[in-house]
């Protein structure tokens, strides 16, 4: 069965006009311009201001950026992604399944902010986001992200090794996975509300997955601290999975014995597996693998195994 927050964009009904034709035909010439304004906000496009965001605030490690770029991930061997073309169009449901996420995440406070590291680890720590940000060196790497919808970016991520948090926790023998754990505040995301859906967003990799070398955990984006339309304050980067495993504002990663349930394996186990490693030969169920486009430019290119990080990687699955 086809669900809403699978259907192509096109195909979805914005909110502000799903209503009955009873209740049309009782609009009066009030109603109909208050309809008019919200479609109008909905539609028209945003300026690069309001899609980047203007916050006053310094948020915690202002100060560390721009990171020096790590030269082994310097060139992604495309063009960058212009950083208000990354911003405009993203998929961050906890607030809505229209890609414009950047119009419904005011209400979202990623300051202050906590990151727990649990499970079966010997040095269990929660961390505050400026702690960590400061207890590891930061680096930028510049990463192509490939999502299971087809559309791909190349993004300048700021951040850490998901392996040097996790070795300092010292994992204990027994753990085989890593649970992403994102945040659940329905008063500041508002699909969050409908909880039929397994709310909070989780996520999961196999332990020698998340300390593979090109696991990263971001806290920033074009030189700067995360925004709230990706992830802020801190996100996971998987570069040669899907977009979805990259799991957005995480407040727990526990390691466990148990492969986890995660958010959209649990809802479509057939569209989305656990592994999701990015594949031109495995097609989705409802369309093909083998082209993706840039955001922006809109320029099409062969999808890669492992979305071409294969010499990371593929022994990972050998």
């Amino acid at each position: 069965m086809s669900q809403p927050w699978n259907s192509p964009e096109r195909e979805i009904t914005p909110e502000s006009v799903f209503m009955t034709r009873r209740r049309w035909l009782g609009l009066g010439a009030a109603g109909l311009a208050a309809i008019g304004g919200g479609l109008y906000w909905r539609f028209r496009p945003g300026t690069k201001e309001e899609v980047l965001g203007t916050e006053s605030e310094n948020p915690p490690g202002a100060d560390l950026y721009p990171a020096a770029r790590n030269a082994k991930f310097e060139d992604a061997g495309r063009k960058m992604t212009i950083d208000a073309d990354a911003a405009s169009f993203t998929n961050f449901y906890e607030f809505s399944s229209f890609k414009e996420v950047w119009r419904y995440v005011e209400p979202f406070r990623p300051t202050p902010w906590k990151v727990e590291i649990a499970g079966m680890v010997a040095r269990p720590k929660t961390y505050d986001i400026d702690d960590l940000m400061r207890a590891f060196p930061l680096e930028e790497r510049v990463y192509r992200l490939r999502c299971v919808e087809r559309w791909a970016m190349v993004i300048p991520w700021t951040g850490l090794t998901l392996a040097a948090l996790l070795n300092k926790a010292e994992p204990l023998p027994g753990a085989k996975y890593v649970r992403f754990v994102s945040f659940d505040r329905p008063s500041e995301a508002s699909k969050q509300r409908n909880r039929s859906m397994p709310w909070p967003y989780t996520e999961g990799l196999t332990l020698a997955e998340a300390t593979n070398p090109l696991a990263f955990i971001a806290t920033g984006i074009y030189g700067k601290p995360l925004i709230k339309q990706h992830g802020a304050p801190v996100r996971l980067v998987v570069p040669w999975k899907y977009g979805f495993k990259s799991g957005k504002s995480i407040v727990r990663i526990e390691l466990t014995d148990e492969q986890p349930a995660t958010f959209w394996n649990t809802l479509q186990p057939r569209e989305y597996d656990f592994e999701a490693n990015v594949d031109p030969d495995k097609p989705h169920p409802r369309w093909s693998q083998r082209v993706e486009w840039m955001l922006g430019t809109r320029e099409e290119f062969q999808t890669k195994v492992y979305n071409g990080y294969g010499e990371w990687v593929a022994k990972l699955y050998g």
